[in-house]
């Protein structure tokens, strides 16, 4: 799955710094800077979305899940602690309209 070869970059670059990385750059700006960049991909998204411009809202989403993903090893997590929690809500969900 992309998203775990994503995250296993994400790792790398946060364990072993690279010059020509911007994922290493990033990282060492840190999360103020991370969420500076979360903050504009999301007001990116909004823009693409009002415009009906579908390829410039699945670029821009891309961006947006990118740099989200660039952040969740600050917290020490991984895309797999959103998954459960959207399946644990999914099921909850599911048990209330039984």
């Amino acid at each position: 799955m992309i998203l775990d070869d994503l995250q296993s970059v994400i790792l790398d670059r946060k364990c072993h710094p690279r010059e020509d990385s911007y994922v290493s750059a990033l990282l060492a700006k840190g999360s103020d800077e991370i969420l500076k960049k979360i903050g504009e991909e999301a007001v990116e998204v909004i823009v693409a979305s009002k415009d009906g411009n579908k390829e410039r809202v699945v670029q821009e989403l891309a961006d947006l899940w990118f740099h989200c993903m660039v952040l969740l090893p600050e917290h020490g997590l991984s895309h797999k602690d959103i998954f459960r929690e959207l399946e644990k809500r999914f099921r909850e969900q599911g048990k209330r309209n039984d």
